[in-house]
């Protein structure tokens, strides 16, 4: 019943928005950085820390790496939380640079499961920053849980909003096929669904899940990203 019932939203989701074509960035190496800066900040300021980084030319990994840490502060300022965030990426690039000479083409090699584990002991990467740059930067089938989908699945009483991360994940990698492209698109669906309707103070009158059925009804959407 659950499987369906994600699926009814997310067929109701991708009819009222469309495709999202999320994550945003020209390369891996960028969605990355992007995963890492977007703690706790909204997308618009992660564009202008990423701008910045991008005038400098440096929005690479050899040249993060070799960078002194306040220089990459002041760079990634518009992020918020830019000395803490400096020391992230840092340790990032250097994971980067140590264990797949600094690619993200060596680096999608590795298997997913075992990646995650070596990601999540970074300093500063936790769950949803890792699987984000499984999913969007390294095209691994994985779920990305955030506070709009756990708000979402919550108030349609799919999960209570207290349970672990993994349990969430849990539930979109038993109740669906694992595709990357179904999973990134959902994902997408969620934050856009979160930032008009469903939000702390919700505006559920004009919410496309208003009128979400019990079940699934009709033809399953074919998820175009």
């Amino acid at each position: 019943m659950k499987n369906k019932k994600l699926l009814s939203i997310c067929d109701k989701l991708f009819k009222f928005f469309g495709p999202q074509n999320w994550w945003p960035g020209d390369t891996p190496f960028e969605i990355a950085v992007g995963a890492i800066l977007t703690q706790n900040t909204n997308w618009g300021n992660v564009e202008k820390a990423i701008n910045n980084l991008k005038k400098a030319n440096v929005l690479n990994s050899k040249a993060i790496h070799d960078m002194p840490v306040k220089k990459l502060a002041s760079l990634i300022q518009p992020s918020g939380y830019f000395n803490i965030k400096a020391k992230r990426l840092k340790s990032f690039i250097n994971f980067l640079m140590n264990d797949y000479h600094g690619s993200m083409k060596n680096m999608k090699k590795e298997e997913m499961h075992s990646l995650r584990e070596k990601l999540l002991s970074v300093n500063g990467i936790g769950p949803e920053t890792a699987d984000s740059i499984l999913l969007y930067a390294l095209d691994k089938p994985i779920f990305v849980i955030d506070a709009y989908t756990k708000r979402v699945l919550s108030r349609h009483n799919i999960l209570g909003h207290d349970e672990a991360y993994d349990k969430f994940q849990e539930l979109f990698h038993l109740s669906l096929k694992k595709d990357v492209k179904l999973f990134n698109e959902y994902h997408a669906l969620f934050v856009r669904v979160g930032k008009m309707f469903c939000k702390p103070k919700p505006r559920c009158e004009k919410c496309p899940l208003k009128e979400r059925v019990k079940g699934f009804k009709g033809s399953r959407v074919r998820v175009r990203c």
